[in-house]
């Protein structure tokens, strides 16, 4: 929130990220098979084996960023060798692999038996995962997941499952372990009743003033990336969304004198959240969406929640495996922050070109041009590094997000 209050939500949200990495390393610790994955893995597959643990790279990588220590690790990475102009979710991690997790605030992530990267959400994944491949001889599954110009087509749905089922047959084969059908129903059934109540979350930003800010969303994806398919994702989703319905009701709003809803385009700034929340909140001004939020459990082009298939999961899995934004053509997010923008009354909208994520970059100067001519929305373009703070200005930054604000006065004096 933009105050300093915490929220039973976010007071639940750090005891559960501190339980699921405690319980990630003490599994781990006891002879799990630990897999690393990246962020769109279908994370539901390992909950169809008995003792099958897994880490998020990325996820950490931002924690680590969050809690102020992300240059530290990316000069970790520079000193052996790696360019700063690398994603510095990748530094981060290389940086924090290399020391064993020295001054990671989880003790960095236990050492992997599997990698699993994938090919679509992001092109630098599969060479990030291919160094601690290199380093430490573990094995190495890529996915290989079409990029999408148009709704995946049925063909590419069925390459993917079948890559899928070779996951599963690798896993069975390195860790010793029988794959369970049935667990991965009852994994689904979470996931999905918890992006449900994600959305109904979400959807308070429709409210005036808005009942969230894009910042609560941020913080509050986390579980997605590393507690799928679990009863707590489940639970904790609920609660969310339940207190944030009796805060709305209550007129208890994280801004309340809401001059200007904002809309944000790419990766949070990790190192920046509570600072940029409060200083757009001095001025009246709100992020109230983001693409990077709103795309969970979506497929391209729409930010609406995909139902599950009532067939077999694999399915469901293969199907929303471009939900995240950077698979996708330009036509394709066009068309989701356009219905975004209408359904959010959005009065302005800030492209924040990430030094570290070129895929979620590339298209923005076309899509700000886009959105000035079909919807007349004013917006500006900031630059940012989503996790090395050192990349990043305030001065240059709030000057922008200021001439924002003066081009939505502009027009409604007009």
């Amino acid at each position: 929130m933009s105050d300093t209050r915490k929220t039973d939500a976010g007071r639940h949200l750090s005891q559960i990220m501190r339980d699921s990495y405690m319980d990630l390393h003490t599994r781990a610790g006891r002879g799990a098979f630990v897999v690393w994955i990246a962020i769109n893995v279908p994370a539901e597959l390992f909950s169809g084996f008995d003792n099958v643990v897994y880490a998020v790279p990325e996820s950490h990588a931002a924690m680590n960023a969050g809690k102020g220590v992300g240059a530290m690790q990316c000069e970790k990475a520079e000193r052996i060798g790696y360019s700063m102009d690398l994603c510095s979710y990748a530094r981060i991690d290389i940086g924090c692999a290399a020391d064993g997790g020295k001054d990671s605030p989880t003790f960095g992530l236990p050492k992997p038996d599997l990698l699993v990267s994938n090919t679509n959400n992001c092109s630098l994944l599969a060479k990030w995962f291919d160094v601690h491949h290199r380093e430490w001889g573990v094995p190495h599954f890529i996915l290989d997941v079409p990029f999408c110009y148009t709704p995946q087509k049925e063909k590419d749905r069925n390459y993917v499952i079948r890559q899928f089922r070779d996951l599963i047959q690798t896993i069975e084969r390195l860790s010793g372990q029988t794959f369970d059908w049935e667990k991965v129903h009852q994994a689904m059934g979470h996931t999905h009743r918890g992006i449900a109540h994600w959305k109904r979350f979400l959807g308070y930003a429709r409210h005036r003033p808005s009942g969230i800010t894009a910042f609560d969303s941020f913080v509050q994806m986390a579980p997605f990336l590393i507690m799928r398919g679990t009863p707590a994702f489940e639970a904790h989703y609920e609660l969310l969304a339940d207190e944030t319905e009796k805060r709305v009701e209550a007129g208890d709003f994280p801004v309340p004198n809401e001059r200007y809803r904002l809309f944000w385009d790419n990766i949070a700034p990790w190192h920046q959240l509570r600072d940029m929340s409060a200083s757009l909140a001095e001025c009246g001004a709100n992020i109230i969406g983001a693409t990077y939020t709103s795309c969970i459990g979506t497929v391209e082009g729409s930010f609406a929640l995909y139902p599950p298939e009532d067939q077999d999961p694999l399915q469901y899995l293969a199907r929303t495996q471009n939900s995240y934004v950077c698979p996708h053509g330009m036509k394709l997010r066009s068309r989701a922050m356009r219905e975004a923008v209408r359904q959010l009354e959005i009065d302005g909208i800030v492209f924040a070109s990430n030094r570290s994520c070129k895929p979620y970059s590339v298209t923005q100067m076309d899509q700000q041009e886009m959105m000035t001519e079909e919807l007349g929305i004013p917006s500006v373009m900031i630059d940012v590094d989503h996790a090395d703070v050192r990349k990043y200005s305030k001065e240059s930054t709030f000057t922008r997000l200021e001439a924002l604000l003066e081009m939505i006065d502009a027009k409604r004096a007009a």
